[in-house]
């Protein structure tokens, strides 16, 4: 089979598309033709490496993926999966054994894993995953649809439904119109029934948010956004703020804030550490959530409502397998909304 192999970490050019021996599948698990994989910013963080993480190369990327059930391994079949069947995958491992994963708190396993993170991952032909991380998908939803959702749909419904019990009639600001979290997070919210804020870097962006159910839309290069807030709330500031931006955005994510309000931690694509006034953390009685992924009850809660219809990825392109060199450089150019997918 075909894959993208990682040897060194490095830029675009140190992805290799080569041959490799398709894995077989083990007891419990199941082997799948992948058709379509989504990239997401873990990708490019992992080939650029960073201080302390450990691959075994060559490593794989990709968490994401969608494709047709090819092989069973011993007891797979006891699941229901047949050979043949169409399926999305859910990147998230656990060894499903520990305290937290008797209790269905899989994703604060000690052994938890993410697909092309700490594991091989899915930029291939062929994969092998644990059949419960499979989702039967129906004919009518498409590989690209599925794949683009996996990740995340399950990390803004966990941050946004499961840790941050949004509410209808809250306010909920999205720091960032375009990427895979932020346009999950804004479906999610509008579903909710929320007032949905959007701080976006384009006239462009905002108006393709607003066009997925955004109600307020703010552009970072014309004003300050939080001062923005403050005064579109009357002074009052909003419930909910969905941050996965990090260093370049967290003192003014807390200032957007009302008192008694919620910061959503997913992410952080501009920096992990920055220095923060800890009087606005107390002073304003704030909530300072960590959200990492979902369980595998999320995925199995979240991906229904996308095949039926209720919440839809953006898919803003999609690359031949391949071409992932060319994919790694779109994804960073900044014309990003929504995901890039990639076809085998």
């Amino acid at each position: 089979m075909k894959a993208v192999l990682l040897h060194e970490h490095g830029g675009p050019e140190t992805l290799v598309y080569a041959d490799v021996e398709a894995p077989s599948p083990g007891p419990g698990e199941v082997q799948i033709e992948v058709r379509a994989i989504a990239m997401n910013r873990v990708d490019l963080w992992v080939r650029e490496g960073w201080p302390g993480i450990r691959l075994e190369y060559p490593h794989v990327l990709g968490a994401d993926a969608a494709g047709i059930v090819s092989e069973l391994g011993e007891g797979a079949a006891e699941t229901g999966l047949a050979v043949g069947q169409r399926v999305a995958v859910n990147p998230t491992m656990s060894d499903g054994t520990c305290e937290f994963c008797r209790v269905g708190q899989d994703n604060l396993c000690p052994n938890f894993g993410i697909l092309g993170e700490h594991l091989p991952g899915t930029y291939r032909e062929v994969l092998v995953v644990p059949a419960r991380n499979v989702l039967p998908l129906p004919d009518h939803v498409t590989f690209e649809t599925a794949a683009a959702a996996s990740l995340v749909y399950l990390t803004a419904w966990h941050s946004l439904v499961e840790k941050g019990q949004v509410q209808a009639g809250e306010t909920v600001l999205v720091v960032g119109a375009g990427g895979g979290v932020n346009t999950a997070s804004i479906q999610i919210a509008r579903l909710k029934g929320a007032t949905v804020y959007v701080v976006g870097s384009s006239d462009e962006k905002l108006a393709r948010a607003e066009a997925m159910g955004a109600d307020v839309l703010i552009n970072r290069h014309k004003e300050d956004w939080s001062k923005a807030v403050f005064k579109l709330t009357e002074r009052r500031g909003v419930d909910v703020v969905v941050d996965n931006v990090g260093q370049a955005t967290w003192f003014s994510s807390i200032r957007a804030l009302r008192k008694g309000g919620r910061i959503l931690v997913v992410g952080n694509t501009s920096g992990p550490k920055f220095e923060l006034d800890i009087r606005y953390i107390f002073g304003k009685h704030v909530s300072i959530l960590g959200s990492t992924m979902g369980t595998h009850q999320t995925f199995r809660t979240v991906m229904p409502l996308v095949f039926d219809g209720t919440l839809t990825p953006v898919v803003d392109k999609t690359f031949p397998l391949q071409e992932a060199r060319a994919a790694h450089e779109y994804f960073n150019s900044g014309s990003l909304f929504g995901k890039v997918v990639l076809v085998p």
